[in-house]
């Protein structure tokens, strides 16, 4: 385990996550009861319904920050050794620039690799080691990067091509004639890279110290500015100097479903569940998406929904809303993961706030391959900007693949 990560720490953590559910499903038992008596719920126990609720929150919160932690690797598991001698001098030439703002060795580094990010206006590229971290942290901690599918390329656009009608075909005998077949008619899906950037800054004491590893430190930077950016725009994206996120999509109820839009549920009561029987609405949404989607879905939701999650039986009087069976899982709704997206809309009017489906398969995040880097020694003195850049692009690629459930009559 990482330094400054105790796995005791983190035990100790889950325990007390099941403990506050235990007594989270205890009052909120108490308060189904007072409704079904009374016609209405204790004030008491709808107060102290919500500090269990946040209590749950912040508990998750942690105990997502802790197993975060637990997967960094150490910074003494890696060995320079591992590194071919050209990737060392560049990263020996990276470093010089980063720390001091020599750039003599590293500018014909670049050059002779005939680099793209050579032009020191632009930057320099960082070592494939810290942009290898880069990507691993975003995984991570970014919700929809860490669903979808993934391509990298080396331009600034990825075409897909689709098959819009499949090739025609038929059964036939063994020596009757076969008749001329259509060929497939084709289109194509185009995720443009647009540049996303950060701008840490440091201190020249930081710089100075020989102890800081700046691959590590300028990942750790730049990890939570570029997932927030990311998280925003794979949902709500416009496709303007960003991506289109899944929720830009047109939206048709599941009826009339067609290639280029989402496929819609609705609850049937505009802005809450039904009273009734609420988890039907969520099993119709399951059951919208195909069989081959299903296998490897899950849900997507922003926390506040999640806490109403919470609150929902089966008729049977189980609990909809299952909490994580380890501290490396996610806890599960109708046994089917949940996401948690906090750039997903809350419940409302109208509102698509649960996303289901394969997620894999129905969104697509494109990485240009390379990520920029340009010391700014002179906007915020005494500090030193480093300003960080990548390109990455997404969309829907499979519009049969996700799902929305509608809050709407």
């Amino acid at each position: 385990m990482p330094d400054g990560v105790d796995g005791g720490e983190v035990a100790r953590t889950f325990d007390e996550f099941f403990r506050t559910f235990e007594s989270y499903r205890a009052v909120n038992d108490a308060r189904l009861a007072d409704i079904e008596s009374r016609g209405s719920a204790d004030v008491i126990s709808l107060e102290k319904l919500n500090r269990l609720d946040a209590a749950l929150d912040a508990t998750q919160r942690r105990l997502d920050d802790l197993t975060l932690k637990s997967r960094r690797p150490q910074i003494r598991a890696r060995e320079p050794r591992q590194l071919t001698s050209a990737a060392l001098e560049h990263k020996a030439a990276f470093e010089a620039y980063v720390r001091s703002g020599q750039e003599q060795i590293l500018r014909p580094l670049e050059t002779k690799a005939l680099s793209a990010g050579s032009d020191p206006d632009g930057g320099y590229l960082v070592p494939e080691e810290t942009e290898a971290g880069i990507m691993r942290r975003l995984s991570q901690v970014s919700p929809i990067r860490a669903i979808a599918g993934n391509r990298q390329v080396s331009s600034s656009t990825y075409k897909k091509p689709f098959a819009v009608s499949g090739p025609q075909s038929g059964w036939v005998g063994e020596t009757d004639a076969r008749p001329q077949t259509t060929s497939p008619q084709l289109a194509e899906l185009t995720f443009p890279a647009m540049e996303l950037y950060a701008m840490p800054a440091a201190t020249s004491s930081l710089l100075d110290d020989a102890a800081v590893d700046m691959d590590q430190w300028i990942a750790e930077e730049v990890e939570t500015a570029f997932a927030e950016q990311e998280g925003s725009a794979f949902i709500n994206g416009d496709g303007t100097n960003k991506p289109v996120g899944f929720l830009q999509v047109p939206r048709v109820a599941e009826a009339s479903w067609a290639w280029g839009s989402l496929g819609t549920v609705s609850t049937g009561a505009a802005g809450a569940f039904p009273a009734s029987n609420p988890a039907d609405t969520l099993i119709d949404l399951i059951y919208s998406a195909k069989s081959g989607y299903r296998q490897n879905g899950r849900f997507v939701m922003n926390r506040k929904t999640q806490s109403e999650i919470r609150k929902l039986k089966d008729g049977d009087g189980n609990y909809l809303w299952q909490p994580p069976a380890g501290t490396e899982g996610a806890a599960t709704l109708l046994n089917f993961p949940i996401t948690e997206a906090e750039d997903m809309p809350d419940i409302a009017a109208d509102a698509p706030a649960i996303a289901f489906g394969d997620f894999r398969r129905g969104y697509l995040v494109v990485d240009r391959m390379g990520v920029r880097l340009l010391r700014d020694p002179y906007s915020a003195k005494p500090y030193v900007l480093f300003y960080t850049t990548k390109r990455v692009g997404g969309g829907v690629q499979d519009f049969d693949a996700i799902k929305l459930l509608m809050f709407s009559a």
